[in-house]
């Protein structure tokens, strides 16, 4: 275990955390297949090339902190396929204010009645110069001129309404116009922040790609030349870490794989869990050789962000807030660790989060490919950067060679690979269709993030429930958001 296990913090929120870690274990092994399956954004159970459904058992012990408790759960998941068809995320139209307020204001003294001798009238000037540059997403009025959005919401309220959700959130923002869409119902609003369990791995695939633009880290050169530790697995990248090919144990067939399991903790360090995972010989076994197989999520995730602090010198919160934050004028995204902090029904959302980041503990070993927090409008100003060459504003975020190589199919040109379905490849953060060429990046949760690189939009839907839940909403909307956006309109 991490060396600083044994001094936990004793704040109340670490203290839930070690309590907690023992009986959400149990859970553990159905929420992660889980965050494989609703990646895809499909609630079809997994096929073989045959045909056959693919059912895996799972059966984990689980070692506890400072009160070892040993806990076998056996859980039998059926998993879901890769997406039939796409996602596309929309990011909220970044807005750069710039401004230089003069202000002047003069202040008179009332003049007092008699007895009261009164002094002359004073005259106060202040004057206030200031320059600064500031990107604020701003939320647009929905359906700007030229476009009709209106079938949106009655179709997103009657199914709020007949799952009994709490509540939906979907924007949508087009290349050249911006947010053109930004709508919520139920409880969600322009500030309601959710969980996005995998619609992470976008993000931390960008934060990879943003190094290896400021010549910090050679996405293509061995872990080794990072990280001495990195001599374990002497031909493994990072560019095969973020695109779950460096034959690594992936969430599957065991989501809680123990030589991995620090990727959960929220105690210890990032770059600690990654030495841990990246040097264990307790996997030997279980590893091939990288670029012979796709093998989605897992350790391999919390490698690249090891990789990333150790190649930058930054932790993970200060690459977030100088990669895409500050940039990008965003409000509230940020990482943390909640698998083992909260509690929740298996697959579902953790409803004690409601919006409140500080319900989680602070940690220095935020999960990678699913531990982004995020509001509708931080979500869809990403998307609108990656449809944008990379520009938030005037703010270079990622170079248009980066962006071109997380779009496209890498498992495909690096080895001729494919998902579990052979109609859908991946790039470096997102599932690509290939027969439509839309790509996604799906969370457990709910979040359908879509991106159309062709016709220029994209859209971000949030739910807070579970995977199917989420892609049978987006099912409804896809083709009623791509008319919105594609046909002519003045």
């Amino acid at each position: 275990r991490p060396p600083d296990m044994r001094q936990v913090p004793t704040s109340d929120g670490y203290r839930r955390s070690v309590t907690r870690m023992t009986r959400l274990m149990v859970l553990l092994p159905a929420v992660f297949f889980l965050l494989a399956l609703s990646a895809c954004g499909s609630d079809t159970p997994v096929r073989s090339v045959s045909g056959e459904v693919v059912t895996t058992t799972v059966a984990s012990p689980v070692e506890v902190t400072d009160e070892p408790a040993e806990v076998v759960a056996e859980t039998t998941v059926t998993v879901e396929a890769a997406p039939e068809t796409t996602t596309t995320s929309v990011p909220e139209e970044p807005v750069e204010v710039v401004p230089e307020p003069t202000v002047t204001v003069a202040v008179e003294e009332p003049v007092a009645e008699e007895p009261v001798e009164v002094a002359p009238e004073p005259t106060v000037t202040v004057v206030v110069e200031a320059e600064i540059e500031v990107d604020e997403p701003v939320e647009a009025s929905p359906e700007p001129d030229g476009y009709d959005f209106s079938a949106i919401s009655p179709i997103v309220q009657e199914f709020v309404d007949g799952k009994g959700l709490n509540g939906a959130g979907l924007i949508v923002v087009e290349r050249d116009d911006g947010v053109v869409y930004h709508d919520h119902w139920g409880e969600f609003g322009p500030d309601r922040i959710s969980l996005v369990a995998s619609s992470s791995k976008m993000v931390t695939a960008g934060v990879l790609m943003r190094l290896h633009d400021d010549g910090l880290l050679d996405i293509d050169a061995p872990v080794a030349e990072v990280v001495g530790w990195g001599a374990a697995n002497p031909e493994i990248t990072p560019a095969q870490l973020i695109s779950n090919s460096s034959g690594l144990v992936g969430l599957l067939p065991n989501p809680v794989y123990g030589p991995y399991l620090c990727q959960f903790d929220p105690l210890g360090s990032l770059r600690e869990c990654a030495e841990t995972i990246f040097t264990t010989p307790d996997d030997d076994a279980d590893i091939v050789p990288p670029d012979t197989e796709f093998r989605y999520g897992g350790g391999q995730w919390q490698v690249a962000g090891g990789v990333a602090e150790a190649a930058s010198g930054r932790s993970w919160s200060d690459l977030i807030d100088e990669i895409y934050v500050q940039p990008c004028g965003l409000e509230a995204l940020a990482f943390n660790s909640h698998f083992a902090q909260l509690e929740s029904e298996p697959f579902q959302y953790p409803p004690s989060f409601d919006s409140d980041p500080s319900t989680l503990s602070p940690t220095d070993n935020p999960n990678m490919e699913g531990g982004a927090y995020v509001t509708t409008g931080d979500y869809g100003a990403l998307l609108l950067m990656h449809l944008r060459d990379g520009m938030c504003g005037d703010n270079r975020v990622l170079s248009m060679e980066s962006l071109d190589r997380m779009h496209g199919d890498r498992i495909l040109e690096a080895y001729g690979g494919a998902t579990w379905d052979p109609g859908t490849g991946y790039g470096m953060g997102w599932w690509v269709d290939r027969d439509s060429g839309r790509i996604t990046d799906g969370g457990l949760y709910g979040s359908v993030p879509w991106l159309d690189l062709e016709d220029g939009y994209g859209a971000f839907l949030v739910v807070e429930a579970d995977s199917p839940t989420g892609n049978a909403l987006a099912d409804l909307l896809y083709d009623v958001v791509e008319a919105a956006v594609t046909e002519p309109h003045g």
